[in-house]
């Protein structure tokens, strides 16, 4: 567990309070703490881009390093499930079997996500992972969806429109929605791609706290859109991005709000972190 003295020494890269609408509100990073573990009622991670088969790249180790931190977590201050936010493999769907092997050695439940490098058959994904590419899951009170954005080709695509109105619909009274897709759906990285209508029926979403992305390496940020907060996590694995390899985590308060915070484990520190408000 990360402790007080242990949390103020971390380098964070910003912590921003989220309120109602779309205000703001910075701190310095000496001035945040980690609330008390009973203040948290769901607490889960996102790690994203492991590329496993990757030539020239030590895809085993990430993963078998990533695996440890997470496990980490769990035995610390606890995870109640991860989501490997795609691009599981690089390419080749022979190596979709090890890289399920290896995120099976996690302790905790694991969601995935479909990514552009995840060039496979949706049906013999699903054989592996048990799950379509667009699914839903909820949470307790919280309610989740995996939204797909690329093809078998690893063409960028928008999510399914119909699917996913579908869905914000039945999960409009859930007291918190949350998105998990590889690709953001604005245009505002290198490697993004515009989906207004997307947008738009997230902008509209009351009970949408937060769309969480992999695919930009080089990104482990948030960036915002029409109140709407947008987070990324860098990536685990791969042959480019950020100079480390790490992981989102997401606390989601018994007070309404949803703490997220970016972990660098060179420096065992979150990067940055942000708090949304009710």
């Amino acid at each position: 567990m990360i402790n007080r003295r242990e949390f103020i020494g971390l380098s964070l890269k910003s912590i921003v309070l989220i309120g109602a609408g779309s205000a703001l509100q910075s701190f310095a990073p000496g001035s945040f703490v980690l609330p008390p573990r009973k203040k948290v009622k769901l607490r889960f991670a996102l790690a994203s881009d492991g590329h496993y088969g990757q030539p020239d790249t030590t895809f085993a180790e990430h993963h078998s390093n990533m695996v440890a931190l997470l496990n980490k977590e769990a035995s610390g201050r606890g995870l109640d499930f991860t989501v490997i936010n795609g691009d599981v493999f690089h390419n080749d769907p022979k190596f979709i079997h090890p890289a399920k092997a290896a995120w099976d050695q996690l302790s905790m439940k694991y969601h995935v996500s479909h990514g552009n490098h995840d060039m496979i058959d949706e049906s013999e994904w699903e054989k592996v992972f048990g799950t379509r590419w667009h699914y839903d899951f909820q949470q307790g009170d919280n309610a989740f969806l995996i939204l797909n954005t690329a093809d078998i080709k690893g063409k960028y695509v928008c999510p399914d429109l119909g699917w996913t109105r579908e869905h914000l619909a039945k999960h409009r009274n859930a007291k918190n929605l949350f998105v998990i897709q590889h690709i953001t759906p604005v245009k505002w990285t290198e490697h993004g791609i515009d989906c207004p209508e997307l947008v738009e029926m997230f902008s509209a979403q009351t009970n949408l706290r937060a769309v969480f992305h992999g695919h930009d390496h080089a990104e482990d940020g948030m960036k915002e859109k029409n109140g709407k907060h947008y987070f990324f996590d860098g990536h685990l694995g791969g042959s480019w991005g950020k100079p480390y390899y790490g992981y989102r985590i997401v606390e989601v308060l018994r007070n309404g709000e949803v703490l997220c915070y970016q972990v660098n484990p060179k420096e065992t520190a979150p990067v940055n972190s942000t708090t949304v408000k009710r």
